[in-house]
């Protein structure tokens, strides 16, 4: 009974984290709920709605940025639910736009058309939607599209716990690993951290292994059992995202090495080297005879640097190798400011780790191991306060990138979680703040406490000299002729006597004790903290959400109201026959699709034909375009063009270039406010 006792008493700690780490990924998973990106559909055609005579030849689709599609992304269903699309997707993008475009079977007869459409955006998130358009006369239909929107349901929801638990065994894997190397070497032998890296390393290969799987059913059909499709695994290598998996995966192998030195051979090195350091100190004060101890222990202290080194700068790569597989794959690879957003990322990844597992690392030795140093804790208290530096910085570069305005602070999804985890980390810094003075009144008992000390080594010896009896007692009830199980016995019951004398030295540490009450603080909120990062990274940023909403979020002047714009210019291309009249019209001439028609008069009004009219637009403002626009010839002196899909309303410049031969041509600008 008395060597199970200090671990029955650990189990409410692990109950406490365990418990606040479900909750958390329960609301948390709920509140991020379906993963939003940044890509959203900006137009079609035919438009939602529409009602046209004649059956079209295809369905384009328009985005507001960069996605991923397959030949199945999108289909075009009758009103019997039947696809009638071809399913040989069409990449018309360029210039600026986003447009992929399904051909249609030819004679489709009148009714109703459902289009249904799937993508994975540049951040890689799904996105989904469907719309409708009638050919001759709405009918009914009876097409069935997804209830639910990509990324959702049961396989959104377990995507998102992986996730949560991926980020959760990056923290122990990089923060254990870094706190036994830079703040407690002793750590190394000590079984409760190898479990607690160990148990990360394996968290995090895990959760890698069925992000991997779960990526089919997460960005396709919603269907779990389509985890295990090889063909959609194939297909999910090829991404931006499947590369990172696997990349990951490559190094958790390395990390597995790197792990199985720092427990294996380093924890053999540090250990024979304080041992060497004892006997040599025993040596100096016992003879004069102490020289060859003390050159073999500084070979060994120098042997154990160079491993510590070495370890140290592999470590390090490995880890930011893992970070940048987040930050390549996710918010800061897209957007603006790439090349600085992704460095920046891997470096804020490495303080979370550094912070926050180190954190759980020094509870975790706290609790299970009584006897660390003093000088381990005020090591971790300096690193915690340069990773809070780095944090800072990062972070705040980050919020900056991101969300854009102050106003999308508090009127978008993305601003609200990014309070709260701001709010969360002032209580982890108040808790913090504890932990320091409690670290503090560590030290000054060190120099001060000689009295407390002198109690600390007079009890050890009334613990050993109780095990002592206890040990002759059984000797003279067992004789010479002990069993071996009788020794056995003995040797548990030692123990249990020595661990519970350590655990009364521990207790009896007032210090020591209120640290780890408020590093208990510290873990509980920093598991939270962890949860709002998880949903941050799975929540559309910002400044896209106010760029769709069609707001830009800076000091853009407020569009127009959408009207058509009807411009009338005249041309001289310098040639026979160059002079004549330029007349364009853009209904309705806003954000979206739109109709443009461009006649060609020459000087008597009459219709001309010449070889090419080409046109473009151009939000200089937004750094968009141009956006060219080929216009289709419907008669002599009449170009027209029945989709000109404008992203966002504005300030735009317009560009007509008309060509009366194969030498002459002309273009004419004009800036048109487009609401």
């Amino acid at each position: 009974m008395t060597a199970t006792a200090p671990r029955i008493r650990q189990l409410p700690l692990i109950r406490v984290l365990f418990v606040t780490a479900v909750l958390v990924c329960g609301l948390f998973g709920t509140l991020s709920g379906t993963a939003s990106a940044h890509a959203a559909l900006t137009g079609s055609d035919p438009k939602d709605g529409a009602v046209v005579d004649v059956a079209p030849k295809d369905v384009t689709l328009t985005f507001s940025e960069q996605i991923a599609m397959g030949d199945n992304s999108i289909r075009v269903l009758d009103p019997s639910s039947k696809r009638v699309d071809v399913a040989k997707m069409r990449d018309l993008s360029g210039g600026g736009t986003v447009r992929y475009a399904v051909d249609l079977k030819p004679g489709l007869p009148d009714g109703t058309y459902t289009v249904a459409w799937q993508a994975v955006s540049a951040d890689s998130h799904p996105v989904s939607g469907a719309f409708t358009f009638s050919i001759g006369a709405p009918s009914e239909t009876t097409a069935i599209v997804p209830d639910q929107e990509a990324g959702g349901g049961l396989v959104g929801t377990l995507y998102d716990t992986v996730r949560y638990l991926s980020y959760a065994g990056f923290v122990l894997l990089v923060g254990g690993a870094a706190f036994i190397l830079a703040c407690w070497q002793r750590g190394a032998s000590v079984r409760p951290l190898q479990r607690l890296v160990v148990g990360g390393w394996v968290t995090l290969t895990a959760a890698t292994l069925v992000l991997l799987l779960l990526r089919t059913p997460y960005t396709g059909s919603g269907k779990l059992g389509d985890a295990f499709d090889l063909g959609g695994l194939a297909d999910v290598l090829d991404t931006k995202t499947g590369a990172a998996l696997v990349s990951r995966l490559l190094l958790l192998g390395a990390a597995a090495l790197f792990i199985a030195v720092l427990f294996g051979a380093y924890a053999k090195r540090v250990t024979e080297t304080e041992s060497e350091a004892e006997s040599g100190t025993e040596a100096e004060s016992g003879t004069d005879d102490g020289e060859g101890s003390g050159g073999t222990g500084s070979e060994a202290q120098k042997a154990k640097a160079d491993l510590t080194f070495g370890l140290g700068l592999g470590g390090t790569v490995v880890a930011a190798g893992i970070a940048g597989t987040w930050a390549l794959s996710e918010h800061a690879s897209t957007g603006i400011q790439t090349g600085l957003a992704m460095p920046l990322d891997v470096l804020h990844l490495l303080a979370v780790a550094a912070w926050l597992g180190g954190l759980v690392s020094l509870l975790t030795a706290l609790h299970r191991t009584p006897d660390i140093e003093r000088a381990a804790v005020r090591r971790f208290s300096r690193i915690a306060f340069t990773s809070v530096v780095v944090l800072a910085v990062t972070g705040l570069y980050q919020a900056w990138r991101q969300v854009g305005s102050w106003s999308a602070l508090t009127d978008t999804g993305y601003g609200q979680l990014l309070l709260a985890k701001v709010a969360l980390i002032a209580v982890l810094l108040c808790a913090a703040w504890f932990s320091r003075r409690w670290t503090g009144l560590l030290g000054e008992r060190t120099t001060t406490g000689t009295e407390a000390g002198a109690e600390a080594e007079a009890e050890p010896e009334a613990g050993e000299a109780e095990a002592g009896e206890a040990e002759a007692e059984a000797g003279d009830e067992a004789g010479e002729g002990s069993d071996p199980e009788r020794a056995a016995q003995l040797a548990r019951q030692r123990t249990a006597l020595a661990t519970a004398r350590k655990k009364r030295v521990r207790d009896a540490d007032t210090e020591r004790s209120g640290l780890r009450r408020s590093v208990l603080i510290e873990a509980c909120v920093a598991l939270v903290v962890l949860a709002v990062t998880t949903a941050l990274t799975g929540t559309e940023p910002g400044r896209t959400q106010e760029q769709e909403a069609g707001r830009p979020g800076t000091e853009a002047a407020a569009p127009a109201p959408a009207r058509p714009i009807n411009l009338t210019e005249p041309f001289d291309t310098g040639g026979a026959n160059g002079k004549g009249t330029v007349r364009l019209t853009l209904d309705p001439a806003r954000s979206g699709n739109n109709l443009m028609h461009v006649w060609i008069d020459d000087p008597a009004g009459k219709p001309m034909d010449v070889p090419e009219v080409k046109v473009a637009y151009t939000l200089k403002s937004e750094q968009i375009g141009p956006l060219p626009i080929v216009p289709e010839r419907l008669a002599p002196g009449h170009w027209s063009a029945s989709s000109v899909q404008i992203p966002m309303p504005g300030d735009w410049h317009l560009q007509v270039t008309v060509r009366t031969s194969d030498i002459d041509q002309t273009t004419i600008e004009k800036n048109v406010k487009i609401g």
